[in-house]
């Protein structure tokens, strides 16, 4: 390594490489041993991993009900648990038990179990070259992209058809729509994803002329049939290759367990034993859960007085990222009904009871088509293109509070998982369940009920309808409300307000809340990091400017408000990116419970201080003590987040709406759905016929070739990151495409790059459909009018280390290539940071790092190093201490002005869980030529003098 230092040990390390006989002093001279006498070796996720890793873990909560165990069902998956029946697994083989019982075997469009191996009947006997109901490819790819890609309005469309038609007329030729109108009927003669939305309406409850208006009015709930639109997502084919047949255990090669998709939690098997053991005429079928999501949702942007409720559907079968990515795996199937009446009855209680009773008499209502099928199963197509007998299930509804109060039926205060007293939620108490309640309904009146248990007699869960469903047990949890929204930004950040305007002055709080203000201003850049340029003064929040507060806060704060604030806030902020990943083990359930506890333990602060005299009996704080129990039973928290409905609104409600004429636009909007799911379901056919190029790469992928030849025809851009659905590797760098036209003769040209972009697996960030995110890492003598920008980046010293203790900081001053003996050797000119202390700072939980110094300690140390040894971006804030910024302060100027930096793990989160050899089962790829040799060394200083000179060019 660049740094020359050497450990000694009382043993040497040898090679691990067949035929090489060296031997190490150090895991660090082993690992330059490696990158430089052999070649890399490529690895890719193994072919039946490859879309859902593992990852963070989680543990058991003492959930013993209904948990999998040992059995074995005709060389089929065993069962799971109890550990005195736990099966045996082979060393270092992860592996899946499969449900013995609700296996999905394949069977014909009768019924009939096929034998094993037999291929899928083919989908359709159309021709290769049939676009109906278009005529052909132009037609498709033109209907969709002026309807779904575009936009465009009707008037719009036939003005370009005119002008096409006009410019086709001189080779006696023809557009290929003639109107609008046309499109719309192709589109609409469509039968694939074809699910027509219906209307129920509700009779007047009073028709007198003194009655309430809301008593007379009749209310309308527009909905699709269910069993329709689950039809149409199980034999969508896009879906084939991210889809799970059957409730599974993932164990990994140290047998622990590991919860990521939401088959692999304790629900999905715990109903399938439920169904089995019910009737064993089920054994065979497939396990189909129904995942359900409402939210009421303004669209009129001025006033906020155009409000819809709509209710939506997916199934638990279909992979995380695929349900986050939408795919037409979120499908909106009803529009429920919004009572409104005079003012005078807004607090009336039976005009509440009448709106909670419609809710859930209208959701029991929509999903009645589905209720058959949950104990008779019934044939359906899957997306592998298999006939197989189904089963369906209420499961999960994603929600949040207001909302959970309304479909658990308890009052506003309680927690609808459990009962414990809206006084002191935090002490331990035992389930809610329907038996529960029922058993309390026979024994205490309403005034009890509502006092004592939190319970509204009046309300009926739409579950009471439903075999083996209790809204208690289905709520799931919801990151975005109760973790981002909830607790950070309506609580912590306004308690730190709070806490100033305590102990200081008006005026001197006012200075504190300027200079954080300030210290969140100077934050220095990094990839897709939102900048506040006037800090958080601006009144309308989104969660994704929590989302971005969440990653810098913490610096910003510290050394103006006590440590122990500090410390809590960092132990939230530990638990929330915990609950954010999307794969879970033992382990990592462990830490989010530690997690949880310091911060239990930190905030009492905010009692001494006077800021929460009263305690902390909030119900959004109070469910984070269920994400355990959630996760255990639902998989990762992000695949049931109610970020997926809300961002389902955009494209559902949102614009829809923008695209109406406003006049009854509620049938405008729902036709738009409709054709908008035709032309999904059509391009997914015609991929799946080989017409059409596939939009993304498939989930499975067999050479890492295509993978490597793509990344070489990577356009340049000037996009500093995002998600990308490229193939799954853990980490890789690469030079940009465009290089400088500077060159300097040292032995050979020299090529300069102003940027590199690294490819990295971050699947607890916003990334494509397998975790993959993309980086761009800038060092540029000038940025968007602002001077030079100079990125930092991660560097791999010792790969056997865990986390950032394997890896160092640099800052890049130049990213450059030149060709030695036929090599070419991509490589960065680097300033160094070295670690202060042996551990994370006590109060931030970040690493602090600070310029490495040579000489007489007035020099930066400064080396050339291969790309090979790159990691990703790293994000540097700086350790402000308790001086206050001057006011103008510039972020470009933050990495140059302080002596000391906060290695900002909440940006990049990620790089702990690459660094962790407890989660990998991949290694690192790069786009190199296998030949290439790593290259890392001090320079000369006349050297270093020429490289600063291109910098500054």
């Amino acid at each position: 390594m660049p740094r020359g230092k050497k450990k000694s040990g009382p043993q040497r390390l040898r090679c691990p490489f067949n035929g090489c006989s060296q031997t190490f002093r150090s895991l660090h001279g082993r690992t330059y041993h490696i990158r430089t006498a052999h070649e890399d070796p490529y690895y890719t996720v193994p072919a039946q991993l490859a879309h859902k890793p593992p990852s963070p873990a989680s543990s058991s909560e003492g959930s013993d009900q209904g948990l999998p165990h040992e059995q074995q069902d005709e060389g089929h998956s065993q069962g799971f648990f109890a550990d005195d029946a736990e099966p045996e697994v082979q060393a270092h083989t992860p592996r899946k038990i499969f449900h013995p019982y609700l296996n999905a075997l394949p069977c014909d469009s009768n019924g009939q179990t096929l034998p094993p191996n037999t291929p899928p009947s083919p989908r359709t006997t159309a021709s290769p070259d049939d676009w109906a109901p278009y005529t052909d490819e132009v037609q498709f790819r033109l209907s969709e992209f002026l309807y779904r890609t575009d936009e465009m309005s009707a008037s719009n469309i036939d003005t370009i058809l005119e002008l096409w038609g006009l410019s086709l007329m001189k080779h006696d030729d023809l557009a290929p729509y003639d109107s609008y109108q046309q499109i719309y009927d192709a589109i609409d003669s469509t039968k694939l994803g074809d699910a027509p939305w219906r209307c129920m309406k509700t009779e007047s409850l009073d028709i007198r002329d003194d009655a309430p208006s809301w008593k007379k009015a009749e209310y309308e709930i527009w909905y699709r049939d269910p069993d329709t639109v689950i039809r149409n997502m199980l034999d969508n084919p896009d879906f084939d290759g991210e889809f799970d047949t059957r409730p599974y255990v993932h164990l990994d090669e140290d047998k622990k367990r590991h919860w990521s998709d939401f088959m692999s939690g304790n629900f999905a098997w715990r109903h399938c034993d439920k169904i089995y053991e019910d009737d064993h005429t089920t054994k065979g079928s497939m396990y189909v859960p129904v995942i359900l999501g409402s939210d009421k949702t303004t669209v009129s942007v001025a006033t906020g007085d155009v409000e819809y409720h709509p209710l939506y559907l997916s199934i638990g079968n279909v992979c995380n990222h695929v349900r986050r990515a939408h795919r037409n795996a979120v499908v909106p199937i009803a529009f429920l009904a919004i009572p409104k009446s005079d003012r005078k009855y807004d607090n009336d209680p039976a005009f509440r009871k009448f709106k909670r009773q419609l809710y859930h008499s209208s959701i029991s209502a929509v999903l009645s088509s589905l209720k058959p099928a949950m104990s008779t199963p019934v044939v359906r197509r899957c997306p592998d293109g298999h006939f197989r007998r189904v089963i369906f299930d209420i499961g999960p509804f994603i929600a949040d509070y207001p909302e959970q109060v309304m479909l658990s039926g308890i009052v506003q205060g309680w927690c609808p998982k459990c009962t414990a007293f809206p006084d002191d939620l935090d002490k331990p108490s035992g389930p809610r369940r329907h038996e529960l309640t029922d058993e309390l309904l026979q024994v205490f009146d309403g005034g009890q009920l509502w006092d004592v248990y939190g319970i509204d007699e009046d309300i009926v869960p739409f579950t009471c309808d439903f075999p083996r469903a209790d809204i208690h047990e289905l709520l799931s949890s919801d990151i975005l409300h109760q973790v981002i929204k909830g607790t950070f930004k309506d609580h912590l950040v306004a308690w730190v307000g709070e806490y100033l305007a305590l102990q200081h002055s008006p005026r001197d709080a006012a200075d504190i809340l300027d200079e954080i203000d300030r210290r969140i201003a100077a934050t220095p850049a990094f990839p897709c990091l939102r900048r506040f340029k006037q800090g958080r003064r601006f009144k309308q929040w989104t969660g994704d400017d929590s989302k971005a507060l969440m990653k810098i806060y913490l610096p910003a704060i510290k050394g103006l408000v006590e440590p122990d604030i500090v410390k809590a806030l960092s132990a939230f902020l530990d638990f929330c990116y915990l609950v954010r990943r999307a794969d879970f083990n033992e382990d990592t359930l462990n830490a989010v419970d530690q997690a949880l506890g310091r911060y239990h333990h930190y905030r009492e602060i905010f009692r001494t201080t006077g800021v929460r005299p009263d305690g902390f009996s909030l119900p959004r704080q109070h469910s984070l003590i269920h994400y355990r129990r959630n996760i255990e039973d639902f998989g990762a928290p992000n695949g049931l987040c109610s970020s997926i409905t809300e961002s389902r609104h955009i494209t559902a409600v949102k614009r829809p709406w923008r695209r109406s004429s406003r006049y009854k636009a509620l049938g405008q909007m729902l036709m738009t759905n409709q054709r908008l799911d035709k032309l999904a379901a059509s391009r997914a056919d015609f991929i799946a016929r080989g017409m059409l190029p596939a939009d993304r790469p498939p989930p499975l992928r067999d050479r890492l070739e295509e993978l490597i030849h793509a990344h070489n025809d990577l356009k340049e851009v000037d996009e500093d990151g995002g998600p990308t659905n490229e193939e799954q590797v853990l980490s890789h760098v690469h030079l940009a495409r465009t290089r400088d036209p500077s060159t300097i003769e040292i032995t050979s040209p020299i090529y300069v790059f102003h940027s590199a972009v690294a490819h990295y697996y971050a699947p607890s960030d916003p990334s494509g459909i397998r975790g993959m995110r993309h980086e761009r890492i800038r060092s540029t003598p000038a940025w968007r009018g602002t001077g030079p920008r100079r990125d930092c980046a991660f560097i791999t010293e010792d790969e056997d280390q865990a986390g950032f203790r394997g890896m160092s900081v640099v800052r890049v001053q130049l990213f450059m290539s030149f060709v030695h003996n036929g090599i070419e050797y991509p490589c960065a000119l680097v300033e160094w940071f070295k670690k202060v202390g042996r551990s994370p700072d006590e109060e931030t939980g970040m690493w602090v790092v600070k310029p490495e110094m040579v000489g007489r300690g007035n020099e930066r140390l400064v080396t050339v190093v291969h790309l090979h040894t790159f990691l990703r971006g790293a994000h540097l804030i700086p350790v402000y201490g308790r001086r206050y910024l001057p006011v103008g302060f510039s972020h470009t100027w933050s990495l140059d002005a302080f002596e000391a930096f906060h290695v900002n793990k909440y940006c990049t989160i990620s790089t702990n869980l690459m660094r962790d050899k407890t989660h990998l089962f991949t290694q690192i790829v790069h786009k190199l030529a296998r030949s290439a040799r790593k290259f890392s060394f001090y320079a000369p200083s006349s050297v270093i003098t020429v490289f600063t000179d291109l910098c500054d060019a």
